[in-house]
């Protein structure tokens, strides 16, 4: 006997959101972030380094190096998206801007398989609300579109998607193929070709982005659920289930062929998982999308009973529990809990036919307040910055950023005002009485993350920009060495983002630092702690010119050595 659905739902409850403002809202969040700043360090300037060498044809195709680093994660298919985009676009395009035109791909293919997926999900009988005894409940199409907007604002709310979506990186292509992945089990009732096409192309991104582990649990946890789907639209159960077999068995030969296959699990009870620190990031990541789904867990937890007909709760939860068994067990936990983040926000989307008014008017008070909050911080220490009044805030970054000089622009000005604006009108919306939707409990997060987002990448961009990017740092180095555009320099002991830093904005011939070439260079540029490691008879060729120190972090020093 199957248990009563917990989700009782009107007809005018499940107003579509307007597209008009879905779009504008989507769009409100996926470019800022991508327009008008350097590539970020670490993993944002590195993977842009591999991108241009592929470009250059400096490396091979299957074993991307730079100056003979390799890449800190497997995945191939980013680097090629980069590079392909800077083959195929003019060369009189910025190449900063060129290789993010696929990510913004990768991310707006994110939330359009997020919504679909979710949608198809809301179809199965399994989580259809109660009908009515004289009619009236809603419609499944029709709740189906409000449940799938409900999801796609969820994901836009966390918190910790915002920077890590807009990074031309492995892990953005994760996040947009393991929500195909998704797309593909939710839709195999409805668009059977579709589907078999999008898990072969979810699974197979998943690989070629560094991930054939997960891909092929994910694979075969589907495939295990897909073989016991019972008392739902879905036919050939068996034959979905060999499908998803095989294509996990292409895909894990294809990650054995091109070398993908390398374990790098940790011990978290030995290995630098601090559980406070994991804590916290579980707490604010998926915030407040981990609420909401805990409350789907409670309210339909009768339905956990027969977890193959209700296949709405059992899928993206077994993506989420992957997601948090990556971020226990690799480095880096936040990227790896990216992943995860479609899945909560699935699950979150399934309180809202079950949320009761008093928690849905917590969830906009709080936001109200927290988002209305931190936008005014973020134009009051604008404005100090602009015009030194309040005074306190411009010290602060000028004690952060030393050497940063605030400028105006109308055009980033306009764009937060006109953010702040909608802002506004949001608020104003949502505390009128108007009819009731399903989804606007997450109108005010989805919105104040997107206003939050917007504010920073246009008001606060030029700072942050001066200290995540490597530009301030190199500036230095290139006034330090009085060498023309063909000099050759050593580098000794760098990581890969200083490499790819070095290359992109100096004009010099680069090489590995080797004691027997050495000679063949004037300059050397290494870090100070690498270079007290080495033995005299490699330095003592070598006195030491200038020290250039990154202005945002004194403790990252590069120290540039000139041949006695």
């Amino acid at each position: 006997m199957n248990p009563p659905s917990p989700a009782i739902v009107a007809q005018n409850a499940v107003r579509t959101l307007p597209r008009w403002a879905l779009w504008l809202l989507c769009a409100a969040y996926v470019f800022p972030g991508f327009i008008g700043r350097s590539p970020w360090r670490e993993t944002d300037i590195a993977s842009f380094g591999y991108m241009r060498a592929l470009a250059a044809g400096d490396t091979s195709w299957l074993r991307p190096s730079m100056l003979g680093l390799s890449p800190s994660t497997e995945g191939l298919l980013p680097y090629w998206l980069g590079a392909w985009a800077l083959q195929i676009f003019p060369s009189s395009w910025s190449p900063e801007w060129v290789v993010r035109l696929p990510f913004i791909a990768l991310l707006v293919l994110t939330f359009m398989s997020m919504w679909w997926a979710v949608y198809y999900l809301a179809r199965t009988p399994g989580a259809q609300p109660v009908a009515f005894a004289f009619g009236g409940e809603a419609r499944p199409q029709d709740y189906a579109r409000a449940i799938a907007d409900g999801g796609l604002l969820a994901l836009m709310a966390c918190l910790g998607l915002a920077q890590f979506s807009h990074e031309t990186s492995s892990y953005l292509a994760q996040l947009a193929f393991g929500t195909i992945t998704l797309l593909a089990a939710a839709a195999m009732a409805y668009h059977p070709r579709l589907a078999a096409a999008l898990t072969g192309i979810g699974l197979l991104g998943l690989t070629l982005s560094g991930a054939p582990s997960l891909a092929s649990i994910l694979g075969l946890g589907i495939a295990v659920l897909t073989w016991h789907t019972r008392g739902t639209d879905l036919q050939h159960q068996g034959t979905w289930a060999i499908w998803w077999l095989c294509a996990v068995a292409f895909t894990s030969f294809i990650a054995w062929k091109l070398g993908l296959w390398e374990w790098r699990l940790i011990n978290p009870w030995v290995e630098g998982k601090e559980w406070q620190s994991l804590g916290r990031l579980l707490t604010w990541f998926s915030w407040p999308a981990w609420p909401l789904a805990l409350w789907t867990l409670w309210r339909w937890r009768h339905q956990l009973a027969a977890p193959a007909r209700h296949t709405h709760l059992t899928l993206p939860l077994w993506l989420w529990v992957l997601a948090v068994g990556a971020t226990l067990t690799t480095q880096p936990a936040d990227r790896a809990l990216l992943l995860g983040l479609p899945a909560i926000s699935m699950l979150a989307a399934f309180a809202l036919p079950t949320l009761r008014r008093s928690l849905g008017a917590l969830i906009d008070w709080f936001t109200l307040i927290f988002f209305t909050i931190s936008g005014i911080a973020i134009w009051v220490i604008w404005i100090s910055m602009q015009t030194g009044f309040p005074a306190k805030p411009a010290a602060n970054v000028a004690r952060l950023a030393p050497g940063f000089t605030p400028t105006f622009s109308w055009f980033p000005f306009a764009v937060a005002l006109a953010a702040t604006v909608a802002w506004l009108l949001l608020v104003a919306w949502r505390t009128r009485r108007h009819r009731a939707a399903i989804w606007k409990s997450l109108v005010l997060p989805a919105g104040g993350a997107t206003l939050g987002w917007v504010l920073l990448m246009t008001l606060w961009l030029p700072a942050l920009d001066y200290g995540r990017s490597d530009a301030p740092h190199m500036r230095q180095v290139l006034a330090a060495i009085p060498a023309d555009d063909s000099a050759c320099v050593n580098v000794a002991g760098l990581g890969r983002a200083e490499v790819a830093a070095l290359q992109y904005y100096t004009p010099w011939q680069l090489q590995l630092f080797r004691v027997d070439r050495a000679r063949n260079c004037e300059w050397t540029i290494t870090e100070p702690a690498y270079w007290a490691t080495l033995s005299p008879a490699a330095t003592t060729q070598w006195k030491q010119h200038a020290i250039a120190a990154r202005p945002t972090d004194k403790k990252d020093r590069l120290l540039i050595l000139q041949r006695r």
